[in-house]
């Protein structure tokens, strides 16, 4: 086997998620797509040449044409010039896109490139690390820890705030890691929580589960994220509370955790816990700089606990479909969101006996192992898929105001040891929105954006990379489990779904270009497949 260049792979899976943004919202496509080339992801696509996807597309900020290779995935970029198609390095990409988006939007920016620049060498770096590197042997663990190209529309998904690698590998899923948790203490008087014993009791049991100092008399248990530590130990507020003994380093465990695809949660799935544990993290992750943000944590009991009632309603219709409930948070008074720690459900409870859980974005991304690869029925395999993740969020936003932020990353699908679906899990209260916090109509928009276009839209087609003769298929399947629920529950909202000539899309680069808050939301429309 021929040795794997790391450069031009970390290029490639740059270069696609970056593509895909520019092309999406910034240009229109002046030629139709060639044959696609079936399967293959970033890194095996690139350089591709014959028999694969070629589509030009013209650039709205200049009028200039780019072409790429792909389709879904796309590669190989290259602008036409006066002597013909000019292969553009990541470097001239990345300079192309700056050009293009000060043009089209008339707002210039000197940290993105930065960032995109950042997102690519952290690509090089996890690609080094992980050739070194055991996987994890549980199926779950190893598809949290597989998502090397991340967010498949987002200019930077990799970007670790620009700090060097060896400051943040040691605690990169991507890498494949496993890490000891820090144990503080921390003195009664100072302690802010909220979750009442289901939560304090689980935080308290993680220093069982990963056989980890105890606090003093007077102190109670604050485990701490290493990474965070170190962002935040030597700020004046944190630095102080060492110093006069309202903090107590008490030490490692001497059992780790394992970092999931946020990055920032862990599980520890030792039987004495089963838990997941979320930290803040002052980086920015995608679109956020990714604390446990006050105004979140200060909400979240009410709304995990609307979740909890959706779901447990659910379960008293025989569905399978589960919820990794928020118990609640502590953290310092001191230092209230860049300490704190929350405390989700583990797996163990909530996966129907026999399945096996796996992250969405892992079957989206085709990591090895994907049941989805092995599918002997893939169209079967896709109709299960549907029956077990569409449901769950239509009925929890019809009977009880709740929108689920059923992306890839927030989504786990159980299958059974065919590898077929059998039971969807859903997390992260956090990105939950509540009627009528929100309006009806932006609530409806959030859940068509979450679970159409960022989630089944990214299996649908790595399906049908896969299994081509399969794609007239996919989205028939997908209106056929839209209308049977509206058939059977009622919800207005899908007919219009339907019939609409377009989609939400989110606009992450012209988001992150205009430095807009992360949590802003702008849509563009996308052609609807649903659409007859």
């Amino acid at each position: 086997m021929e040795p794997v260049d790391l450069n031009a792979a970390a290029d490639a899976y740059a270069a696609t998620p970056l593509l895909n943004c520019l092309l999406r919202e910034t240009a229109d496509a002046v030629e139709p797509a060639g044959p696609a080339r079936p399967g293959g992801g970033p890194a095996e696509a690139h350089g591709a040449g014959t028999g694969a996807g070629v589509e030009v597309h013209r650039l709205r900020g200049s009028g200039r044409l780019l072409r790429v290779r792909g389709g879904r995935r796309p590669v190989c970029p290259e602008l036409r010039t006066a002597d013909g198609w000019h292969p553009l390095s990541h470097t001239e990409l990345v300079k192309l896109v700056s050009d293009e988006l000060g043009r089209f939007t008339g707002v210039p920016n000197d940290e993105l490139p930065v960032e995109i620049t950042d997102s690519r060498d952290a690509i090089a770096a996890l690609l080094a690390a992980r050739a070194e590197a055991e996987p994890p042997r549980d199926p779950y663990v190893l598809s949290e820890q597989s998502l090397v190209m991340g967010h498949p529309h987002h200019p930077a998904p990799k970007a670790r705030g620009g700090a060097p690698a060896g400051s943040w590998l040691p605690y990169a899923p991507e890498a494949h890691a496993r890490f000891p948790l820090v144990f503080l203490g921390l003195r009664e008087d100072q302690v802010a929580e909220e979750g009442g014993p289901a939560a304090s009791d689980a935080i308290d049991s993680l220093a069982d589960a990963l056989d980890a100092p105890r606090a003093p008399a007077g102190y109670r248990l604050l485990p701490a994220h290493p990474w965070q530590l170190d962002l935040v130990g030597e700020r004046p507020a944190v630095r102080e509370a060492f110093a006069d003994g309202r903090l107590l380093r008490l030490g490692r465990s001497r059992r780790p955790a394992w970092p999931t695809a946020s990055i920032r949660t862990l599980y520890v799935p030792e039987a004495a816990a089963d838990l997941f544990v979320k930290f803040s993290l002052d980086v920015r992750i995608t679109n956020d700089v990714r604390r446990l943000w006050r105004h979140d944590l200060l909400k979240l009991r009410r709304t995990d606990a609307a979740v909890e009632a959706g779901f447990a309603a659910l379960r008293r219709t025989g569905s399978a479909a589960a919820w990794l409930a928020d118990r609640g948070y502590r953290t310092a008074s001191f230092a209230f969101e860049e300490l704190a720690v929350l405390v989700r459900d583990g797996l163990h409870a909530h996966t129907v006996p026999g399945a096996t859980p796996l992250l969405a974005a892992a079957l989206a991304e085709g990591h090895a192992g994907s049941p989805s690869a092995g599918a002997g029925d893939p169209a079967r395999w896709w109709r299960a898929y549907l029956r077990q993740v569409v449901p769950p969020v239509l009925e929890l936003f019809a009977r009880h105001g709740v929108v689920l932020e059923a992306h890839l990353q927030n989504t786990l699908v159980a299958v059974d040891a065919e590898g077929m679906p059998v039971q969807a899990l859903f997390r992260d209260a956090e990105g939950v929105k509540l009627l009528p916090d929100l309006p009806r109509s932006d609530a409806w928009q959030r859940l068509v954006y979450c679970l159409v276009v960022n989630h089944l839209a990214e299996i649908a087609g790595a399906l049908a990379g896969r299994y081509p003769d399969i794609s007239p298929l996919l989205w028939p399947a997908v209106r056929e489990e839209f209308r049977r629920y509206e058939a059977t529950r009622g919800l207005p909202e899908i007919a219009e779904l339907l019939t609409a000539p377009a989609l939400p899309a989110k606009t992450n680069l012209l988001l992150r270009w205009t430095r807009a808050d992360g949590a802003d939301a702008r849509y563009l429309p996308l052609p609807n497949p649903l659409r007859e």
